[in-house]
């Protein structure tokens, strides 16, 4: 008896610490980002591709699966930890529209196919264009100077594996003393509202000016980058014929150290510096440090939508300021 009075004590404390819980950060994130996402655009953007409803097994809902397969940008969960995570956290499965009650979480497999999905019809870079004209309706267009620069992003350089052998589209590259075995995801942010518009996917081991037509829109007026792309002022002008070259020069030689460029240096570099806030954003907030799947073409589909929630978490106070 006396055991049965301390449980029952015990319980009622419990419920009483739920009745004047908080939400967590994951909570306030998930409703943050409910509001600053376009998810009409997006399905729009999924459906002619999506599985439609016949005889056989009924297909999970496309409200679903796109915002689990956001969930795993933003959370850095793979496809068995997604399907863990629906079983695990109620904020999860309120988010994705998940009732237990009414049917399972959807498993590993059918996450997996969803991705699939996306990488067979590259909808990954359309969902990088569809929120950059999300983003220009709302006033935060893109304007007339691009900053580029590259990131290298880390592959499992061990061969334990069924095929004994490291992934033959990542290579390894050295930067400073140190070498590193990868991909790198090559950007064009705009320079005054930091919106990546631009993304290009290689192995680690090409050279960053190789992939500097492919990340301008065409109608820059100035270009900056680092001293990776010095020299390149002719293939600017024939992807941008209008924009101004503003890429860092060498200063230091043999036997002195150019001061005037160091100074312009010093300058451009006020500029430059911002694309750094993309990488940030996709290293240190999603997570994303290593590549998630064999091949480029798959990273590069990840990337172009990882990059998509990367401009939307940026604008986020702007779009839908928290607590409005």
């Amino acid at each position: 008896m006396k055991r049965k009075a301390r449980f029952q004590q015990t319980f009622a404390s419990q419920a009483s610490f739920e009745k004047h819980g908080r939400k967590s950060k994951r909570e306030l994130f998930l409703d943050h980002m409910e509001q600053v996402v376009p998810w009409s655009e997006l399905l729009a953007l999924v459906e002619p591709h999506y599985p439609k409803a016949g005889n056989g097994r009924q297909p999970v809902g496309r409200s679903i699966m796109l915002r689990t397969y956001f969930r795993q940008q933003w959370f850095s969960l793979s496809d068995p930890g997604m399907e863990e995570a629906f079983y695990e956290s109620p904020a999860l499965r309120r988010f994705a529209g998940v009732d237990l009650g009414v049917a399972a979480a959807p498993d590993e497999t059918t996450v997996l196919r969803f991705r699939h999905l996306l990488e067979r019809h590259e909808l990954g870079g359309e969902i990088l264009d569809t929120v950059n004209l999300y983003l220009e309706s709302k006033g935060i267009r893109i304007a007339t100077g691009t900053i580029v620069d590259a990131t290298i992003v880390h592959a499992p350089s061990s061969t334990k594996n069924e095929k004994q052998e490291r992934d033959p589209e990542m290579h390894q590259t050295k930067k400073g003393n140190q070498w590193y075995f990868g991909a790198k995801a090559h950007i064009g942010v705009d320079s005054k509202e930091t919106v990546v518009h631009s993304v290009c996917t290689s192995a680690a081991s090409v050279a960053d000016k190789h992939m500097l037509p492919d990340l301008l829109h065409g109608e820059e007026r100035k270009v900056w980058g680092d001293g990776g792309y010095q020299g390149q002022t002719e293939a600017i002008h024939a992807a941008a014929p209008k924009a101004q070259d503003m890429t860092c020069r060498r200063t230091k030689f043999k036997n002195y150290v150019d001061e005037e460029a160091r100074r312009k240096n010093t300058t451009k570099s006020r500029v430059r510096a911002r694309v750094e806030h993309p990488f940030r954003i996709l290293k240190r907030v999603f997570g994303f440090t290593k590549v998630r799947y064999r091949g480029l073409k798959k990273n590069h589909e990840w990337l172009c939508a990882a990059f998509a929630l990367v401009n939307l978490y940026q604008h986020r106070n702007r779009l839908a300021p928290l607590g409005a």
